[in-house]
């Protein structure tokens, strides 16, 4: 190492004992946690390190660029590149993203350290959503385990991964509630209820972060998108949202408050206006809620370029308008758009922004970053050994068939023509998806390696008891499929329709492989119908003409319109994107090795027509046809009301019964209890859940609301009694200014498999 670069890093160590006298300290004295040690002495450090900082320097810290050049090779010569390679070697650079592998991490880490004046280490971000190299299922079909366990594993397994190869930042858990499955992004999050997609939140937050964040196989979380950028009007992905207070309060908030409680590091602001204004502007999310109320101590990045995209949504005149409103509003850190780096300075010298909010924001940054561990060794995540041992290591392929299995959802069984047999069967196993090993990895996964997947092919191959014959029927895309690229939807071929038909009339069982490719659903992927993509349809009915004993597998990343197969296939199982073991996880459900026991996290509607639709809604005024009032209700002159399946169903290859529910009403709140019995033939687990309904209240309620839900294994014929507590937190909500509060009166309770349960009880709250 040159003197010259370690100059720096001494003069940086010795300053982090300087005594706690400085200004900055003092000032902020009263902010330190006395009851934390930990937190104190790193409170103590960042103070000490501000202190000598320039207002460039703290910039710097709020600056992030995703990676620009090959920092392995030499140094680009000429155009932006080199300027914010001199901006790195200046200090000017706070994080970076993309970059991934130890070896590049460790070459633009050591630019950082070793070149700039203060040695201020990277923190290194990416976008781990379900999975680094091993993939885990898409977040939508996790939510369907309603396992918070399970969940917390596979954001620990993801964490891992990521982790040994230089990472130590991801752009998750994506918390965003919606209602819409046009919008495709709803496969990254937790569903269409904010109760389960608290749990959720918090579940995958303390995966990624685990027990210190120091630990190197740990990364900060990042909570997004703040907020309500699931609400987009039409499902149109970065359109504009436009929702009342009740529902930014007792719906899209929530998670991201879960996540908050849960000690997530960083909040990411969302594309959307909200009442007007870009989220990454908005002085009420940043400065009012979360840095207000809920007193969060982390730091908020823009999302990639929104900063800059206030000019596109006619907020901010310039680029130099949009960096003075984002830092006031509470920005702390700008992705990608250029802005805080060449214009606050600017800003601060000329009057237009306070220091004070530069320094807070710098503050943030860099106490994330020591609890990281990366002052007292920046290149902790950065051993090549520990990258080969951990990156692709088998015992996380148990990990990730056990969420992909608990993630399957049975829609429907009728005549239970699953589980197949293991002996002596004919199967025609039919569709492109049935044979892919890419698309099974699902979005958002670009440090995955294609081809990794198991397919449901492989995975039935191996129960060699049956005879298996395949076909493909139809390509879903044609062309290359890749996360940044349009996709090319078959909609014309159907030449290998009839190698699929006559492969069907000869068997005994179809299991036929339908759906979306792994890239129609994600971000930019928004879509009008929510129909099987293509000529599927096409193919569904030609060998439903042949042979009416169809097993459905669908592969998908939203839920589809399925009326018709609802309707005519006796068997549909919801297989969505499984990851890396997804075959074997479908294989293992088909041939009974694994009982089904997942819970839809959002409602199927019966067409697109009733998009948005959820299981809670609001009664309206008329929301029935009451006596002759046979035109003038609430409802669709073409369709029902109802979802074709609701959120909550699911089936299980035996059945249960609910039975004896009490409700026991108490000073604040009640006890329910239920009992449970499997009244089949092979032990299964059910998710037992409890909706609860405030019918009369001074902010009119949903219809029903999920309070609670617990899981349970039962051999045939046991029986177990389920018992709920409600207290104020499940009673009560937020009226429309954000203040919480708990109303007497009646409350409707019903406990059952799904929202649509029928057993109800009642009970008035004094």
């Amino acid at each position: 190492m040159k003197i010259k670069a370690i100059l720096p890093v001494i003069f940086f160590a010795s300053v982090l004992f300087l005594t706690f006298e400085s200004f900055q300290t003092v000032q902020n004295a009263s902010k330190i946690n006395q009851t934390d040690p930990k937190k104190e002495a790193i409170a103590r450090k960042v103070d000490s390190l501000l202190a000598i900082m320039t207002l460039e320097e703290k910039i710097g810290q709020m600056n992030q660029y995703n990676g620009f050049t090959d920092f392995t090779g030499p140094a680009p010569k000429g155009g932006d590149a080199e300027r914010k390679y001199e901006y790195l070697r200046k200090g000017y650079v706070g994080s970076m993203l993309n970059v991934r592998g130890v070896k590049n991490v460790r070459a633009v880490q050591k630019i950082a350290v070793e070149e700039s004046r203060l040695g201020i280490p990277l923190i290194i971000g990416f976008d781990v959503i379900h999975g680094y190299k091993t993939m885990a299922p898409i977040p939508l079909a996790e939510a369907a385990s309603w396992d918070m366990e399970a969940i917390q594993r596979s954001a620990e397994v993801a964490a891992a991964e990521a982790a040994a190869s230089g990472i130590n930042w991801t752009f998750a858990p994506m918390v965003d509630i919606s209602r819409d499955a046009r919008w495709g992004r709803v496969m990254e999050g937790a569903g269409e209820d904010p109760f389960l997609g608290s749990d959720i939140a918090a579940a995958r937050v303390r995966g990624f972060q685990g027990d210190d964040l120091s630990d190197p196989l740990t990364i900060a979380a990042c909570a997004k998108h703040w907020a309500a950028y699931g609400f987009a009007e039409g499902g149109r992905d970065y359109n504009t949202s436009d929702i009342g207070t009740s529902t930014l309060y007792n719906v899209v908030f929530p998670p991201f408050k879960a996540a908050a409680d849960a000690g997530v590091k960083t909040f990411m602001n969302s594309f959307n206006t909200l009442n007007g204004i870009p989220a990454t502007g908005d002085k009420f999310l940043q400065r009012e809620i979360l840095k207000g109320k809920w007193d969060f101590e982390g730091f908020v990045i823009s999302d990639w370029g929104s900063i800059k995209e206030m000019v596109d949504h006619g907020f901010a005149k310039d680029g130099k308008e949009a960096a003075r409103l984002a830092v006031t509003a509470g920005s702390d850190m700008d992705m990608e758009s250029d802005l805080y780096v060449t214009e606050l300075a600017g800003l601060v010298k000329a009057g237009k922004v306070d220091e004070a909010m530069i320094t807070d924001a710098a503050r943030r940054i860099l106490t994330v970053k020591f609890e990281l561990g990366l002052f007292e060794d920046p290149y902790r995540y950065c051993d090549e050994a520990r990258e080969k041992e951990v990156v692709y290591n088998e015992k996380y392929q148990e990990d990730v068939l056990d969420m992909a299995r608990k993630s399957i959802v049975l829609l429907k069984n009728k005549g239970n023509l699953l589980p197949l047999k293991k002996q002596g069967q004919k199967i025609a196993l039919i569709g492109a998806l049935a044979d892919d090993k890419s698309s099974p990895l699902g979005s958002w996964r670009i440090a995955s390696d294609d081809g990794t997947a198991v397919s449901v092919k492989e995975g039935m191959e191996k129960y060699e008891g049956n005879t298996l014959t395949y076909a493909k029927g139809a390509d879903v895309v044609t062309g290359d499929a890749t996360f940044y690229r349009e996709l090319n939807i078959n909609e014309t071929d159907t030449s290998a329709f009839a190698k699929a038909v006559s492969t069907a009339r000869d068997a005994d069982v179809v299991v036929m492989v339908l759906g979306e490719h792994g890239f129609m659903s994600g971000e930019g992927r928004s879509r009008t119908t929510l129909n099987m993509p293509g000529v599927q349809q096409e193919l569904l009915e030609a060998v439903y003409a042949v042979n009416k004993n169809i097993v459905l597998v669908l592969n998908n990343g939203r839920p589809l319109v399925i009326d018709w197969a609802a309707e005519n296939i006796p068997t549909i199982v919801e297989g969505w994107h499984l990851g890396s073991q997804a075959g074997n996880a479908i294989a293992h459900v088909l041939y009974g090795d694994y009982n089904p026991s997942g819970k839809l996290p959002m409602s199927f509607p019966r067409n697109v027509g009733q998009v948005p639709i959820y299981y809670n809604p609001k009664s309206t005024g008329r929301p029935n046809n009451a006596g002759d009032n046979l035109v003038f209700w609430s409802h669709y002159g073409d369709s029902e009301n109802t979802p074709l399946y609701p959120f909550g169903h699911g089936l299980s290859y035996t059945t249960f019964k609910y039975s004896n529910m009490a409700v026991t009403p108490k000073a604040s709140g009640a006890t329910v209890k239920v009992t449970v019995t499997n009244t089949g033939t092979v032990e299964g687990k059910e998710i037992v859940q409890l909706y609860l309904q405030d019918p009369f209240a001074s902010v009119t309620r949903p219809t029903r609301e999920l309070k609670g839900y617990e899981a349970v294994m039962l051999v045939p014929g046991a029986s177990k009694e389920i018992t709920f507590e409600l207290t104020g937190e499940e009673l009560g909500f937020y009226n429309n200014q954000g203040e919480w509060i708990v109303e007497s009166g009646d409350f409707n309770v019903w406990v059952g498999g799904s929202s649509d349960a029928k057993l109800m009880k009642s009970f008035e709250l004094e």
